[in-house]
């Protein structure tokens, strides 16, 4: 690549040839780069980012096969949000069919529930996300080595402290589950390629 300012099309590594990239491996502002990127913070914000982002279009894909029931369900009784006054003994109210309603409420019912659900979704894969990569970065650092064990323990903490609020043993079960699929997804990300 020619760039003004960078004479001979690009910058020469040390023995002669041009860097991978193109660019110089000892510029302070590289060095910076790399350092940011590699910091832990800087992990679990793009991991926290990218649970959300692809929490949301799971979310919204999800919340878009799920219109096959009526509107106000009458599995949810009570006054509050989501409710159903006619399960808590309202007289006179009747669930009202979703199909049965005009074309630009059944839109406007379906949008507004679709962004809710894929918010909700996002928020969690996003908590999900933030918090196993936040772990497995201070565990790696912890023990210095990069290898399969942090993931099994950041993915034994993060399902306790995601299962906390069920009591000890949703923590344990938490823990199993979390740590096994970590472990079965790290030993998979791990295997040699097919090509080496």
């Amino acid at each position: 690549m020619n760039f003004p300012g960078m004479p001979g099309g690009g910058v020469a590594a040390p023995g002669g040839g041009a860097a991978p990239g193109g660019y110089d491996p000892n510029d302070p502002n590289i060095k910076w780069m790399q350092k940011t990127m590699e910091s832990c913070f800087a992990k679990t914000v793009m991991s926290g980012g990218a649970g959300f982002a692809l929490g949301g279009v799971f979310g919204m894909f999800m919340a878009s096969m799920a219109y096959d029931t009526p509107y106000h369900s009458p599995t949810t009784p009570g006054t509050g949000p989501g409710a159903n006054p006619a399960a808590a003994g309202i007289p006179g109210y009747k669930p009202v069919d979703l199909s049965s309603m005009p074309l630009k409420d059944q839109l406007k019912h379906g949008f507004k529930d679709m962004g809710q659900r894929s918010y909700s979704t996002a928020k969690n894969f996003a908590k999900v996300g933030a918090l196993f990569s936040g772990i497995e970065c201070g565990i790696e650092g912890l023990r210095a080595k990069n290898d399969l064990g942090n993931g099994v323990a950041a993915g034994c903490l993060t399902g306790a402290i995601l299962a906390k609020n069920g009591g000890p043993q949703a923590a344990a079960v938490g823990c199993a589950g979390f740590a096994a699929f970590s472990a079965a997804i790290d030993a998979w990300m791990r295997m040699p390629s097919e090509e080496e």
